[in-house]
């Protein structure tokens, strides 16, 4: 068994809370699957949902692996530790979301091309013709609850954590929640007989995936290769990173400050300088700075 590192002290609380958000996340996303697969009929809309909903288990399934393997020491193979496992995740969530965005995307317009007409039909229950489109609508409607509460929960916990990974996986769950709702316009235009509705509704679903893929795509390729900390919902140096630059600078005067983000931490390098006898992160005066914890080191580089 490998040696266990744990995460700091400051995130055990949050990390816990994050882990069990993700196996609910898990076990309710499995039932809407389950209801939207026995629903969707050949609605194009409802297949393209069913379909993001099942990359949907993707972030939570990767976050759960990463957050195991994150609290493993350095060993002789791995002399820094698992701590980009979190980035490493976050790509291969990215890039699974791109790439099946596209491809629903073009079954979508293939199907708007083709003008395919699709019906909904009926079934026969206790003697009555019931239209199989209600039970499309209220699969819809229970697939947006979960997605939404969840959501709602996650994001709070991906700040405190500075997590890519459990922000991406919030975002997803408000792109599956907003995906319920246009499948459900789909469905109700398409018992109006509006046959391009389906189509159109599945088509702005697709896009919307191909969106945050692309978004989490640049995101995981810059910390992949030492990119500068950035906030989690967009392009903006993260504030963390200014404030440590800005501590590093004032007790360095003249030297150069390099920072890098590997998973949720920032590893600092200050060339030009010479380090203190036993500095360390914890002997930095930082302004502003509300997670100390994210500083994971700082390396010298006379």
């Amino acid at each position: 068994m490998s040696e266990q590192r744990g995460h700091p002290k400051e995130i055990c609380a949050d990390m816990a809370s994050a882990v069990r958000l993700e196996w609910w996340n898990i076990g309710w996303t499995l039932t809407y699957i389950a209801a939207l697969g026995l629903a969707m009929g050949g609605s194009q809309a409802m297949r393209t949902a069913w379909i993001e909903d099942m990359l949907g288990l993707i972030p939570p399934i990767v976050f759960l692996i990463a957050e195991r393997y994150e609290r493993r020491a350095s060993n002789a193979r791995f002399h820094y530790g698992y701590d980009r496992v979190n980035g490493l995740g976050f790509l291969i969530a990215a890039v699974a979301l791109a790439a099946a965005g596209l491809f629903l995307l073009k079954d979508a317009v293939t199907a708007l091309a083709a003008q395919e007409h699709v019906t909904i039909g009926t079934v026969r229950i206790m003697g009555q013709d019931v239209w199989l489109g209600w039970f499309m609508l209220a699969a819809q409607a229970y697939a947006c609850i979960p997605p939404f509460i969840i959501g709602r929960k996650e994001l709070p916990l991906a700040t405190r954590l500075r997590d890519k990974l459990l922000h991406t996986d919030a975002l997803m769950n408000k792109a599956n929640w907003q995906t319920g709702v246009a499948g459900f316009v789909g469905v109700a235009l398409l018992g109006f007989g509006l046959w391009w509705a389906d189509a159109v509704a599945a088509a702005v679903i697709s896009a919307g995936i191909i969106w945050d893929g692309w978004r989490a795509l640049k995101v995981a390729i810059a910390e992949l290769n030492d990119g500068v900390p950035h906030e989690l919902d967009g392009d903006r140096r993260a504030d963390d990173a200014k404030a440590i630059a800005k501590a590093l600078k004032a007790r360095f005067p003249g030297a150069k400050v390099l920072l890098r983000e590997t998973g949720r931490y920032i590893r600092a390098e200050v060339v030009g300088a010479e380090p203190p006898k036993g500095f360390g992160p914890d002997d930095l005066e930082i302004e502003g700075l509300d997670a100390r914890w994210r500083l994971d080191s700082v390396a010298f580089r006379p």
